[in-house]
């Protein structure tokens, strides 16, 4: 996949849907939708009303659940999940939805986004004597669920939940009900939508469209909702909140199609490439994009600047995610395998290369490399978002300093070490003004930590390595 290039990957997707007769093939769809957010493990867990069963495993929706297997997931209720593995690590133990069985009843799980508290928790809870059976995180919530001491799964999910730090977007279900909740910043997009008599959720709206629902709302911070057989019915369980959703939902990781908080993913980032333009004022013949993610930003910027949009770059479908690169050699190959420029394009023309991002910037040298391999005269660098300069701690898989090219170095020394003629970053302001969202306290309403280094939540001594503390504020 192109996200393994980028070296940016997001750590997974959720869908859920309660009163379907075909739930589990409803949740495949769902899960498909959403594979761009999540290539090495699948899962569905399915209810029929007493019992919860389910099938998981490594690799893509397609590759874990056959025909077979799906017709095996009978039940009118079902959860599922695709995953990139951040925290946790990989193996199929850490494959969600969780599913635990006790003498009052079973549980799932499934959780979108990262508890930066994690290992503070587990810690605390081993020494009271719990026992985890996976290296996830999101172990932790079913642990201090069964810990409360309150009588109700809701309350004690209420409890437990208000421990938790960090971002996370949460579907629990039992045979009797599905629990929704999502962590009091919102870092992470949830959605609830509707197909005929059963309620749906899902980490983006696409998967509304894929399977004819229709949407509600979006699931709000610190709000628990919780779905059964009499409807549907919402309450905090914290009234403190300040929204900051990930700026990188609208930059890069949602599919063009969705829609976050009532604004279209495709039409954020092509405003953002229409303030790139502006911003950036460079002479070229072409404007082309860097497939897929950026091509919303490329054909704005192309707009704005007056100049042609061409496909300069062309991506290659059919390479399989596990292409093994055992040499260096290989490793440059491999970008070869997945981009080819178009000489027909880009010979001979001054080209403006749009990006969403810029990570290690490994990818965006050999890209460059490429143009100019292929006759272009002159290679401008435009990069639809601000420079990364600081990790996430919330479920992206940049987790140190040293992996930002940008937290070390200078725009013109990346500039210079990417090998183009001029490169270009998109400034914050341009980018929030690009997105609209409405102005909500210091964060904009969005996380925007790996840009501004300021963080939403408290930041654990222990989930940052200790040569970075005195980087992170």
């Amino acid at each position: 996949m192109l996200a393994e290039i980028k070296g940016l990957n997001e750590e997974c997707g959720v869908f859920g849907i309660w009163g379907h007769p075909d739930a589990a093939k409803i949740t495949y769809y769902g899960l498909h939708s959403l594979q761009h957010r999540g290539q090495e493990g699948a899962g569905i867990v399915v209810t029929d009303g007493d019992s919860l069963h389910g099938i998981k495993g490594e690799g893509l929706v397609t590759e874990v659940f056959t025909e077979g297997k799906i017709e095996k997931l009978e039940g009118q209720s079902a959860i599922g999940h695709v995953r990139y593995a951040t925290a946790g690590g990989g193996g199929v133990e850490n494959v969600q939805p969780l599913l635990f069985h006790s003498q009052n009843g079973s549980l799932a799980l499934a959780h979108n986004g990262n508890i930066v508290n994690a290992n503070a928790l587990k810690h605390q809870l081993e020494a009271q004597g719990s026992i985890f059976q996976t290296s996830s995180d999101t172990e932790v919530l079913a642990h201090l669920i069964k810990r409360s001491g309150f009588l109700s799964l809701k309350d004690q999910l209420k409890n437990a939940l208000t421990m938790l730090k960090g971002a996370y977007a949460f579907l629990l279900m039992t045979e009797s009900e599905l629990m929704v909740a999502l962590d009091p910043n919102g870092l992470r997009p949830l959605s609830i939508g509707r197909i005929g008599d059963a309620y749906c959720v899902a980490s983006e709206t696409c998967a509304f469209d894929i399977i004819g629902a229709e949407f509600i709302r979006d699931v709000l911070p610190g709000e628990l909702i919780v779905i059964d057989d009499h409807g549907l019915r919402s309450e905090p369980f914290t009234y403190s909140t300040s929204s900051a959703i990930c700026t990188m939902e609208y930059v890069y990781f949602s599919r063009p199609d969705s829609n976050i908080h009532e604004i279209n993913v495709h039409s954020a980032r092509k405003r953002m490439g229409k303030q790139l333009a502006k911003e950036a004022q460079i002479e070229a013949d072409v404007v082309t994009g860097v497939p897929d993610s950026s091509i919303s930003a490329a054909i704005g910027y192309a707009e704005s600047a007056g100049i042609p949009y061409e496909l300069g770059l062309i991506k290659n479908r059919y390479v399989g995610r596990t292409f093994i690169q055992p040499s260096q050699s290989l490793r440059e190959q491999g970008v070869r395998m997945k981009l080819a420029p178009v000489r027909g394009v880009v010979e001979g023309k001054r080209v403006v290369m749009v990006d969403d991002s810029i990570v290690r910037g490994t990818t965006s040298r050999r890209i460059v490399t490429m143009l100019r391999e292929a006759g272009a005269k002159e290679v401008h660098v435009c990069i639809s978002s601000p420079p990364m300069k600081n990790p996430c701690f919330y479920g992206i898989d940049t987790s140190t300093h040293e992996e930002l090219i940008a937290s070390k170095h200078s725009v013109e020394e990346i500039r210079d070490i990417i090998g183009a003629d001029s490169l270009t970053f998109l400034s914050v302001d341009g980018m929030l003004q690009a997105i609209g969202r409405p102005q909500d306290g210091n964060q904009c309403g969005q996380c925007l930590a790996c840009f501004t280094g300021n963080y939403p939540t408290e930041i654990y001594p222990d989930t940052v390595l200790p040569h970075e503390k005195e980087l992170v504020r």
